[in-house]
């Protein structure tokens, strides 16, 4: 079993899945530990999947691909990796790399130590870890959004969306058995999920760049995101985050 597991969600990084996996494994080359790496290909229309294959002989055994059935979403493409893991401990990053590896001891050491069961990158702690800035108009955005889910959700935490977040096997899996929101959404659902559960939750900041390259529209996504925090209020009102329910599915796993 190896210590560490990587999930990157892909799609459409043919031009920089290649790159990501390199810094990726440039790090882990230098660690004691056993790792592996997963990459799911969402539906990919590009020669994504090709330049991850291409990548296997220097990977080491180490590095698996895993195709989603056609394009399903970002929460669609985590879950799925995450709970095909090995790793004692599993975190997911962007393919875009916007924190870079060096910064995967923040999030794995807590975990390691025994003090926290989930840790995640945060933007929003210490400003002057971020590099390239977003546009004005994308911070705006996320400063209302977390204010809203801390009204829904109760989610006291400065940066919900930040794409680098670690977990205990165990979490990972009691956790994501429930997650139900394919989109953009999916982060602060897995957040609710936990902090509902009774995981031990850690923000922490993190060195962070915004890297162009998104396709994703900011209306599009702001709408798309206020309606799947509906949805996880709704999901908890109904039961579907029941924690029995993710412990039964956890131990068959």
């Amino acid at each position: 079993m190896p210590y560490l597991s990587i999930v990157i969600p892909a799609y459409n990084e043919e031009s920089r899945i290649g790159k990501t996996l390199e810094c990726t494994f440039d790090y882990l080359d230098h660690q004691s530990y056993d790792s592996e790496v997963i990459v799911v290909n969402d539906g990919s229309k590009d020669r994504t999947a090709e330049r991850v294959r291409e990548f296997e002989r220097r990977a080491n055994g180490r590095l698996r691909l895993v195709e989603n059935p056609g394009n399903r979403g970002k929460g669609y493409s985590v879950r799925n990796g995450m709970l095909q893991t090995q790793g004692q401990i599993v975190l997911f990053y962007d393919a875009d790399m916007a924190t870079p590896a060096s910064e995967i001891v923040k999030v794995i050491e807590p975990i390691a130590e025994n003090h926290y069961d989930v840790v995640f990158g945060s933007r929003a702690l210490k400003y002057e870890l971020i590099g390239e800035h977003q546009s004005f108009l994308r911070e705006l955005r996320g400063r209302g959004g977390n204010l809203l889910l801390r009204a829904m959700l109760g989610l006291d935490f400065k940066d919900t969306q930040c794409g680098f977040k670690a977990f205990r096997r165990e979490a990972a899996q009691a956790i994501f058995s429930l997650q139900r929101i394919d989109g953009f959404g999916f982060d602060p659902e897995i957040l609710f999920i936990g902090q509902k559960q009774g995981w031990r939750l850690l923000e922490t900041p993190v060195r962070w760049n915004h890297v162009e390259g998104s396709s994703v529209t900011l209306f599009g996504t702001t709408v798309k995101v206020l309606m799947e925090v509906s949805t996880i209020r709704l999901n908890d009102l109904t039961g579907k985050y029941n924690y029995d329910a993710a412990l039964a599915r956890a131990r068959q796993s």
